[in-house]
């Protein structure tokens, strides 16, 4: 066992760039969960019994909203952060910041930079984003706090105007950082 950011982990035999070779002594997967009371992190390793994906790690922080669902803020494989769609709720509330769509994106975009960063990431490492929004009408609103966040040369972008979001959101972002 080794320690990381305060979890506890296995060392899991990898070759050629993390891809797990020894199949057969984890038919099925393998998950090993840790919490430490060190850090407001949350780290979870989980083996795919597929050498193609290699390790994935969830990343989950206490700084940014918790999940919806079933699912993580962000998964870590190989050398790529891949975050959830992010909405504008305040974390210690669980609440959106306001009903515009101004404070939603501030705010769901700091809430982006702590997934981030207990990722291991930036904004300055985001490669990719999805921009979903309940009105098109707001995308040079979203556009000008956007560009805030993200450094040139700037992330490969689509967006999209949708039917709904969850909790009648105005905005949500997902993105795709190197680490």
């Amino acid at each position: 066992m080794t320690s990381f950011c305060g979890a506890t982990c296995f060392q899991i035999p990898v070759i050629n760039g993390g891809v797990l070779r020894n199949r057969a002594s984890l038919t099925g997967g393998a998950s090993f969960c840790n919490t430490s009371k060190r850090s407001l992190s949350f780290t979870c390793l989980s083996v795919s019994s597929d050498a193609r994906i290699g390790v994935k790690e969830a990343v989950e922080t206490e700084k940014a909203p918790a999940a919806l669902g079933p699912y993580s803020q962000a998964n870590k494989v190989n050398n790529l952060l891949f975050v959830s769609g992010v909405l504008g709720l305040v974390p210690e509330t669980g609440k959106f910041v306001s009903d515009n769509v101004d404070d939603q994106t501030e705010q769901l975009l700091k809430n982006m930079g702590e997934i981030l960063k207990a990722g291991g990431a930036s904004y300055s490492s985001v490669v990719k984003t999805t921009i979903l929004l309940a009105d098109l009408k707001d995308f040079k609103t979203v556009n000008e706090i956007y560009a805030k966040y993200f450094p040139a040369p700037f992330p490969a972008r689509a967006t999209y105007q949708v039917a709904a979001l969850p909790l009648d959101a105005k905005i949500e972002i997902e993105c795709i950082a190197t680490l």
